[in-house]
């Protein structure tokens, strides 16, 4: 049996990382007494470094002779020049260095430059599934096309990638139906969409909960809201968006967000709140689809603030949506259009892609 290395190396851009750099790492800690895996991100690649390295540590928390470290490296890629290979590796060594000053013997890598880095570094070389036949997949498959690699994607990513598709508007508009159905459509396309989610509106369910509190007189019109409650609210409904998230699939439709909570706070306490808004503008979404109160006749179920307002929070989301420049689109007419509308919207999305920036080489 091969001796085990007293400090592993493994380097990548994890951009973003995938099933493949993790079967890399555990194989490499297996193998070693101490591992360091270095994430090296340039400039121009649009995953922040800080967000790479956190969902190494987190996808190996458990791998407990693992130490994840990050470095910024806007050096160009040339297998060929010497000033640049030194560039690398000296990063390389900066970042092993802040976890130990011991030797690094061992270099574990899936590239046809492993051979030259180990060289460099004074360390042999295991080279790891070359041919990617454990886990057929690459940094540059998944930023051309996430849906189709999904399933070799860590929960901490997908929490990234994960489009929001968010449904907004006044009440009894149809919103909490058309998500159910929405998700329900997405899933029936089979394979990864299967996993397709929805998230519930929080709101609703604290407002049950605040009728049904002792003292409460069990009227819409009597309750008390503060600016706390849609802090709660907000945050809850950012909670569970992530939990969703991370089991689900590419795309997570949300009944309701942080953002829209932000619009109900103006309604119920008169003005905006900074707290609620900095909520609002911390979520993630890719699509707003904004439901129209003409197209859906008002009910009242015990839990809704009355149809006068209805007009006025279509158009107050219409302005805030505008002039904060989110993306979003109209879902007018009957159910089954409305539907059918969502859908395309979806698709429009997802044909414009996930935008990752070019890696530098």
């Amino acid at each position: 049996m091969t001796t085990r290395a007293s400090h592993g190396l493994v380097i990548g851009k994890f951009y973003p990382p995938h099933a493949g750099h993790h079967h890399l790492v555990r194989y490499a800690a297996e193998r070693s007494h101490g591992l360091t895996v270095v994430v090296m991100a340039a400039s121009v690649e649009s995953i922040p470094l800080d967000v790479r390295v956190g969902w190494m540590r987190e996808a190996h928390a458990e791998d407990t002779n693992v130490t994840v470290v990050g470095i910024r490296d806007d050096l160009p890629i040339d297998y060929e020049s010497d000033v640049l290979w030194r560039g690398h590796v000296d990063l390389m060594l900066e970042a092993a260095r802040t976890v130990t000053s011991e030797p690094i013997d061992a270099v574990f890598t899936s590239e046809p430059y492993g051979d030259e880095l180990a060289r460099r570094l004074g360390a042999r070389h295991v080279l790891v599934d070359l041919t990617r036949g454990a886990n057929p997949v690459s940094g540059t498959a998944v930023r051309a096309d996430p849906v189709s690699t999904w399933t070799l994607l860590a929960p901490c990513v997908r929490v990234h990638l994960a489009w929001r598709i968010v449904l907004v508007g006044a009440e009894s508009t149809g919103k909490t139906t058309l998500a159910e159905e929405l998700a329900a459509r997405l899933r029936d396309r089979g394979g990864v969409w299967t996993r397709t989610e929805w998230v519930a509106e929080v709101g609703r369910e604290i407002t049950e909960k605040k009728l049904a509190a002792p003292g409460s007189s069990g009227h819409m019109d009597d309750l008390v809201w503060e600016t706390r409650d849609f802090v709660e609210i907000a945050r809850l409904q950012a909670e569970r968006e992530r939990a969703a998230a991370r089991r689900g699939g590419p795309v997570l439709v949300c009944d309701t967000d942080a953002f829209a909570t932000s619009i109900w706070h103006e309604r119920y306490c008169g003005a905006r709140s900074p707290e609620v808004d900095a909520l609002g503008e911390a979520a993630p979404f890719h699509l707003y689809l904004l439901t129209h109160c003409d197209d859906v006749p008002f009910v009242q179920d015990g839990l809704r603030d009355g149809e006068h307002l209805r007009r006025w929070m279509t158009e107050r989301f219409v302005e805030r949506l505008a002039a904060e420049g989110r993306r979003w689109r109209w879902l007018r007419g009957s159910r089954e259009e409305r539907l059918a509308r969502a859908i395309a919207a979806i698709d429009e999305r997802l044909g414009d892609g996930w935008g990752f920036a070019a890696p530098l080489g």
